[in-house]
């Protein structure tokens, strides 16, 4: 299960993701005026759905290790993953354009970051799954 490199790729994509509920994705002056304030998945700031759907990728991401003897539902959990995070990635862009004055962190990067390892994962698993298909053939 973790000899496969798509179980690598996957298992970094959740816990990029369970890292994005507590490192702050934009921090700066809040649309109410507070000084300092933190975006995250998990900050008070934050609307609820952030942290929802922060936990679902990461969940899916975990999950999807475990199917490895169902390859094409493991690729369809990964696109449905990878369509998830996207919009995440969405509602965290624009969630920091409410804020009137602030920074990119530098752990903002985690949001993308998902994003290539689910594609790399997309792509351990569709070469496993020809591998698979050519060793039949040799049969």
């Amino acid at each position: 299960m973790l000899q496969r490199i798509q179980s690598i790729w996957l298992l970094l994509a959740s816990a990029c993701a369970f890292a994005g509920l507590k490192f702050p994705f934009y921090s700066g002056t809040d649309k109410t005026g507070i000084p300092s304030s933190l975006l995250s998945g998990a900050s008070k700031s934050a609307p609820i759905y952030l942290l929802i759907l922060t936990v679902a990728v990461a969940v899916i991401a975990l999950v999807t290790i475990f199917l490895f003897k169902n390859r094409t539902l493991q690729i369809r959990l990964c696109i449905v993953n990878l369509l998830l995070q996207a919009g995440l990635t969405y509602l965290y862009y624009h969630q920091s354009t409410l804020f009137t004055g602030g920074t990119f962190a530098l752990t903002s990067i985690l949001q993308p970051a998902v994003l290539v390892f689910l594609v790399l994962a997309i792509g351990g698993i569709r070469k496993d799954s020809k591998i698979i298909a050519d060793s039949n053939r040799l049969r």
